[in-house]
């Protein structure tokens, strides 16, 4: 709270109220050109491009550049494809967002585990897995233990440690040796392999003794071996210490097991979140700790730290990150709780306040007023309603003149709508 003192007259100008409440992010969820969030409450929230209804905010070919509620509560899991979106509710549902623009429940039980790429995927509590286009059909009937789909490509791994590979494999991205497509999951790793992450042509997989390995396209250095070549055999970048990995279109990140956050590969759109626009084929660290989530989108990157806040680099000319700017952000942002805008404010005259704030986030921000700070916040009088749509450039600015009560203290508050 900043305090200003002008002859009689006393002003409070009290840091932006977000109408949040006390919660904070469990699950990210990074599509195409879209972001899907879980809350604390069960609640998910989504941003982005929406050209095939997959926000399911009942409309289509629209962009949203802030998060919105679209479930109010129940969601366990989400994952975020390329034009289509999934979730599975507590008691187990999976439900599908995409060219219905709503919502859609597809089984009512029994899902424990989705992933969306190029096409969707589940296992379920027996676990099998299943895949869809119009109706759900299963395609290995037992022991599978996680997945992930790419482009035209999808890895899973099975109880027993195994990985398997299955699709399109012109860069080698199966890691089978070849070049030639596997209609049907074929094994590639026998044994010890906990995660694993598809990029579009490219793949990652992690052992139980923490080392991380990649296999595919390396155009962008998204193996991390520092070269740039392709290779069909997965060969060890990291040889420990990593406890998660993500894949995105050209890009890959993994964890670490004391929190850090490290990324390689395409820097395009600033995906990398190191400051810079270029790419690199080695492993660099960009968050020295704290982070227990990844997920990586085609030119934009979500993390997750361990107080619940959410964070984001990359592009966002689609919305995809939700900070209501429509650029690119080469270093990571938080998006959620949203941060306050940095208020600065000088006396003019005893009838005049000037106020400008640097806002961190674009949208419409509204100026209230009141002389009786207990006043419920829906009472208080708005002053001005800027709109911030450029960041840096276009902040919160206004001169208030002969607007203020001499009978006492005048209370100020900047609101985001």
């Amino acid at each position: 709270m900043k305090f200003l003192l002008k002859s009689s007259f006393v002003f409070f100008l009290l840091p932006v109220l977000i109408s949040q409440a006390a919660s904070y992010v469990t699950g990210i969820s990074a599509g195409d050109y879209h972001s899907f969030i879980i809350k604390s409450d069960g609640s998910a929230w989504g941003t982005g491009f929406n050209f095939e209804g997959q926000l399911g905010d009942g409309t289509i070919y629209t962009i949203t550049n802030r998060f919105e509620k679209i479930i109010n509560s129940g969601v366990t899991s989400v994952a975020a494809g390329s034009s289509q979106t999934l979730f599975i509710k507590c008691d187990g549902s999976l439900w599908d967002i995409g060219t219905n623009n709503l919502p859609q429940q597809m089984l009512d039980s029994g899902v424990k585990s989705i992933s969306s790429g190029g096409a969707s995927f589940f296992i379920k509590d027996d676990s099998s897995l299943w895949g869809f286009i119009t109706t759900p059909s299963v395609l290995v009937s037992n022991g599978v233990a996680a997945i992930d789909e790419g482009y035209q490509h999808g890895v899973f791994v099975k109880s027993d440690g195994s990985l398997w590979a299955y699709g399109w494999n012109l860069y080698g991205q199966l890691g089978d040796g070849t070049i030639n497509d596997a209609p049907q999951p074929e094994m590639i790793i026998s044994n010890n392999v906990v995660a694993a992450a598809a990029g579009y042509f490219h793949t990652l997989f992690l052992k139980s003794d923490g080392s991380l390995w990649a296999v595919g396209d390396n155009y962008y250095g998204q193996l991390g071996d520092g070269t740039n070549d392709r290779t069909n055999k997965p060969e060890q970048v990291v040889s420990g210490g990593v406890v998660a990995i993500a894949a995105g279109r050209a890009h890959s990140m993994f964890i670490k097991s004391d929190g850090s956050l490290w990324v390689m590969g395409d820097n395009s759109h600033g995906q990398l979140g190191n400051g810079t626009y270029d790419d690199t084929n080695r492993p660099i660290e960009i968050v020295s700790s704290g982070v227990i989530a990844i997920s990586g989108g085609v030119f934009h990157s979500l993390f997750l730290k361990a107080d619940g806040s959410l964070w984001a680099m990359g592009e966002d000319y689609w919305g995809q990150i939700g900070d209501g700017f429509p650029d690119s952000v080469a270093t990571p942002e938080q998006i959620y709780p949203q941060p306050q805008p940095v208020l600065e404010m000088s006396a003019l005259s005893q009838s005049a306040l000037q106020l400008t704030a640097n806002c961190g986030f674009g949208g419409d921000y509204c100026l209230l007023t009141s002389t009786n700070l207990a006043q419920p916040l829906g009472e208080w009088t708005p002053v001005l309603t800027n709109s911030v749509v450029t960041r840096g450039t276009n902040n919160f600015s206004t001169v208030l003149t002969n607007n203020f009560n001499s009978d006492g203290p005048q209370f100020f508050i900047l609101q985001s709508q």
